[in-house]
């Protein structure tokens, strides 16, 4: 017996029970009453349905009432991976594409089950978005939602980039192609920096990279995707140089940079998952030094990559000076002061510059 609970206008709920035989449908429902005492009391009614006969001639465009249980545990699957996407900060459009993804595959699943016409689902994709804002994290949250709906066999991430995958001689690049594509097998290769496999001249073997990576995926359509990835402007220039890529890849995801209150938002998500904390003066002096990377560009050069390297400077900081102190309370073991955040060394300038900037 199924049951199911409709709500209706002016009534408080009633219940539907549907007993099905070869007959047909016999349905019971219950609606509740309430007297004048305010007291409420339930009202039975039974009908038979035995019309099945012109529903079964077309399953295509009507509900078919059988004796088997329709299972609807499909629309649940992939709600861990969804739960941990949700847990990311900012991201929002890529957070609704995701959703979106995850629907669409798990409506056309449903579809096959019911033996309705689909197209081929090609989830091969280009990720496009500056360093640190978050590719590979959302690349390794996919495997694992692939893996959760039956997608993938195993949702693993297999991360390589140019120096993986280009060889030093004829047949060196093909073969280590193959060696990246077995390693991902039943899981995501994710190819970080894609575009520099177009660079190059004629005898560049980046290019043949290329073309074993698109025969990889073929040839395993079934079991591997493979996300393409680097920075916006460079990833849509291999695309349109490479028209065949388009087609074979047709989910393109933008990554936009973090804002600031989402840089400190991470900042303080990362102190927290380690059992720290920003005091208030901290927290304004972060602020401070995140303004100024967002106005002169290098936040978008670092974005959450740049954030965790001033977190966990900060705490080498504060532990150099906790050690000098005679005794410790639990809150100096949990608190970031001011002093303790330190902006991270600008990397554009050089080791040598750096060190002659801060003499």
């Amino acid at each position: 017996m199924t049951h199911f609970f409709v709500q209706l206008q002016g009534v408080k709920s009633m219940e539907v029970k549907f007993n099905f035989n070869k007959q047909g449908a016999k349905y019971q429902y219950e609606t509740p009453a309430i007297n004048s005492s305010g007291i409420t009391s339930t009202s039975t009614s039974t009908s038979t349905n035995t019309s099945t006969s012109s529903t079964k001639n077309n399953p295509a465009n009507s509900i078919s009432y059988s004796n088997k249980t329709r299972n609807t545990a499909i629309l649940s699957e992939g709600y861990n991976a969804l739960k941990e996407l949700e847990a990311l900060i900012g991201l929002n459009e890529v957070k609704q594409l995701i959703k979106e993804l995850r629907a669409y595959v798990l409506v056309q699943r449903a579809r096959t089950k019911e033996k309705l016409t689909n197209d081929p689902m090609v989830l091969h994709m280009v990720f496009k978005g500056n360093p640190g804002t978050g590719k590979t994290t959302v690349a390794r949250i996919l495997g694992n939602f692939f893996k959760e709906i039956g997608i993938l066999s195993k949702g693993h991430l297999v991360e390589v980039e140019r120096a993986d995958l280009v060889g030093e001689y004829i047949g060196h690049t093909a073969m280590r192609a193959r060696e990246s594509i077995k390693k991902a097998l039943g899981g995501i290769l994710f190819v970080d920096e894609a575009y520099s496999l177009a660079r190059g001249g004629e005898k560049d073997f980046g290019r043949e990279a290329i073309d074993c990576l698109v025969k990889g995926m073929e040839d395993n359509r079934d079991n591997l995707i493979l996300i393409l990835a680097g920075y916006k402007d460079e990833m849509e220039k291999l695309i349109r140089t490479n028209p065949g890529l388009r087609s074979r890849f047709p989910i393109h995801i933008d990554f936009p940079d973090y804002s600031l209150e989402e840089l400190v938002e991470i900042a303080e998500k990362m102190l927290i998952h380690r059992d720290y904390y920003f005091s208030i003066d901290a927290r304004m002096k972060l602020e401070s030094i995140l303004k100024r990377y967002i106005a002169t560009g290098h936040a978008q050069v670092g974005n959450a990559r740049m954030v965790r390297n001033i977190v966990e400077k900060s705490i080498r900081k504060q532990a150099y000076r906790l050690v000098e102190k005679n005794t410790l309370s639990r809150d100096d073991l949990l608190i970031i002061n001011a002093k303790d955040i330190c902006e991270v060394i600008d990397d554009t300038l050089g080791i040598e510059n750096y060190l002659k900037k801060v003499k």
